[in-house]
């Protein structure tokens, strides 16, 4: 159907206000910032447009998508509840139009706002958070590791990796074994004093010793250098949970897909991130219902009663969604139900409080 006058001046209204609440808070927040930051500018003689262009481009999209579930709450009922304190609610329903018809074009507001929180999540705000850290362990607090220690890991299927030490400034690491199984056999064992990048999965190993196992039989095999390749880039070494933030929806799958074919079985962090992407957005929709159904009546206290409870409200879903997400690490309970269960709660109060309004 063709939209009305009426729709697109409460799409108007909508993003309207939803874009001018981000706009001043992000302005608050990058003054706010600005002047605790100002010392470590200075102090490394960045100009205005370096750190405009290599930190705050980055934290805008940033803080847009994690201020944005309050703000489009904040931002329906202010709209909303002026609308129905001007009577403008009253006189579409005596128009003969339905709560349903009113909340249509809150919906197609909504299914904007879920596309760009979509696009942010996933492909967006990973590459820009992952520059804002890099400029801040630059120029701010340095907090990147270099070194990696006691990781063992099945780089492919029956092959299992093991490097006590491994330094990222000169691709090399120290006192490592690698061994082949077939089942539960173990066929082969490589051990070696250092081991080395070169390029395209090709390994050094340094003062090697190779044991080759047929059932009771034993072949010894030793040498200064043994060159093999082993399926692994020395980056993956040093892949902590923080990096799922910093992956898009397509790079983040591709390291799920390979860590599973490796055998890998702590992916909480990853998979919680990974169902994040999708939840987040949803809440567009969950936080414009609850908002029309909290403000579209004209009720006494005006105004502000309706945004109390609003930010309220809004403030306990993100808090819940925060804290929810830390069940899937610790394993109480599974990714996706960890990252779902706020919304669902959520949505079931939503739905309720539509069909209230329905009945009114």
């Amino acid at each position: 159907m063709a939209l009305t006058r009426i729709d697109r001046y409460i799409i108007r209204k909508f993003l309207g206000t939803f874009f001018f609440s981000i706009v001043l808070i992000l302005s608050i927040g990058i003054a706010f910032d600005l002047t605790e930051k100002m010392d470590d500018f200075y102090e490394y003689q960045l100009t205005a447009k370096e750190v405009i262009s290599e930190y705050y481009i980055h934290f805008i999209p940033y803080y847009m998508n994690m201020f944005s579930p309050l703000f489009i709450f904040i931002s329906v009922i202010f709209f909303t509840s002026k609308m129905a304190g001007n009577s403008e609610i009253i006189a579409m329903l005596a128009s003969g139009m339905s709560i349903r018809r009113i909340f249509r074009p809150y919906l197609l507001s909504a299914t904007f706002l879920f596309v760009l929180l979509f696009a942010l999540a996933g492909w967006i705000i990973p590459p820009a958070s992952g520059h804002l850290l890099s400029f801040q362990d630059k120029y701010i607090e340095s907090f990147s590791i270099s070194n990696a220690h006691n990781i063992q890991m099945e780089v492919e299927p029956g092959t299992i990796l093991y490097i006590e030490s491994y330094q990222l400034k000169n691709n090399q690491g120290y006192r490592a074994s690698l061994e082949h199984f077939e089942g539960k056999t173990l066929t082969s064992r490589i051990t070696a004093q250092r081991i080395q990048y070169d390029s395209l999965y090709n390994w050094h190993l340094t003062d090697y010793v190779r044991r080759d196992f047929n059932g009771l039989h034993e072949t010894l095999t030793q040498g200064y250098r043994l060159d093999t390749i082993i399926p692994m880039h020395p980056d993956e070494l040093f892949v902590t949970a923080m990096d799922a933030q910093h992956m898009t929806n397509p790079e983040l799958k591709r390291y799920m897909d390979r860590q599973r074919q490796r055998g890998a079985g702590n992916l909480q962090a990853f998979e919680t991130e990974w169902w994040k992407r999708f939840a987040s957005p949803i809440g567009a929709f969950i936080m414009t219902l609850l908002g029309f159904t909290m403000s579209c009546r004209k009720v006494r206290g005006g105004m502000g009663k309706n945004l109390g409870i609003g930010i309220t409200l809004s403030a306990l879903y993100i808090l819940f969604s925060t804290v929810s997400s830390t069940f899937s690490v610790s394993g109480v309970m599974s990714p996706f139900m960890s990252v779902w269960i706020p919304n669902i709660i959520f949505l079931a109060i939503g739905t309720l409080l539509y069909l209230r309004v329905m009945r009114l």
